[in-house]
C-alpha cells in the first residue's frame, strides 16, 4: 500500500499553490495544538518546489509552531480540567499524558527541546508544560530552539538535495511513514 507516497504527492501538488504558506502557517499551528499531522509535510515538498524560499519557509513553520505551542501551553495552564482533560479522555490518552507528566518530572525544559525537535507528538508537550505550570520563558525558548532546529534542517536538506533528494524522498517516503508507525507503536507498547 502507497498510502504515503500518495499523500507526499498530494502534499507536493498543495505546495504549488498560490496560498501554500497560509497552508503550512495553519497546519504549523494546528499541529502544535491538536492536528496530527506534522508541518514537515508540507514544508518538505514546498521547499522543494521553491528552494530560493525555504529559509522563510522554515522560519515561518518555525514561528507558527511556536505560537501553537503557547496556545498549547496556555490551554493546559488555564483550560485543563474543562476543555484539555475531557479530550484527554475521550481519546484514550490517560496513560500517554500520565508519562508525559513523569518526563517533565524527571528532564524538566529538556523534554520540550526534544519534542521539539523529535517527531514526539509536540502538542503533548506544550499541553503538558502549561498543566505543570512550567516557567513560561524556557518552555518558549526550549520550544524555539527545538522547532527552528528541526524546520531548518528540513529546510536544509531540501535546499541542498534539490530535485534529486525529490525523487529519493518520493522512493523511500512509504519506507519512512511506515516505519515511524512502527516506532510509534513499539515505543506506546513499551512505555504506554
Amino acid at each position: 500500500m502507497k498510502i504515503f507516497q500518495w499523500m507526499y504527492d498530494k502534499a507536493l501538488t498543495w505546495a504549488k499553490h498560490r496560498h501554500a504558506e497560509r497552508y503550512l502557517m495553519g497546519l504549523s499551528f494546528t499541529e502544535s495544538v491538536i492536528f496530527p499531522i506534522p508541518p514537515d509535510v508540507m514544508l518538505a515538498p514546498m521547499a522543494l518546489a521553491h528552494p530560493e524560499k525555504a529559509w522563510r519557509y522554515a522560519t515561518v513553520t518555525t514561528l507558527a509552531s511556536v505560537l501553537g505551542g503557547i496556545c498549547g501551553y496556555l490551554l493546559g495552564w488555564l483550560l485543563y480540567e474543562p476543555v484539555v482533560l475531557p479530550f484527554i479522555q475521550y481519546m484514550g490518552y490517560q496513560e500517554t499524558f500520565a508519562l508525559v507528566e513523569r518526563w517533565f518530572t524527571q528532564y524538566g525544559v529538556w523534554v520540550v527541546f526534544v519534542a521539539g525537535f523529535s517527531p514526539i507528538p509536540y502538542k503533548l508537550f506544550t499541553v503538558g508544560a502549561g498543566l505543570m505550570h512550567m516557567a513560561f520563558l524556557p518552555f518558549v525558548i526550549a520550544s524555539f530552539i527545538g522547532r527552528a532546529s528541526r524546520f531548518f534542517l528540513v529546510a536544509g536538506l531540501m535546499y541542498w538535495g534539490g530535485e534529486k533528494m525529490q525523487q529519493k524522498l518520493r522512493d523511500i517516503v512509504d519506507w519512512l511513514g511506515w516505519g515511524t508507525v512502527a516506532l510509534g507503536g513499539v515505543l506506546y507498547y513499551i512505555y504506554g
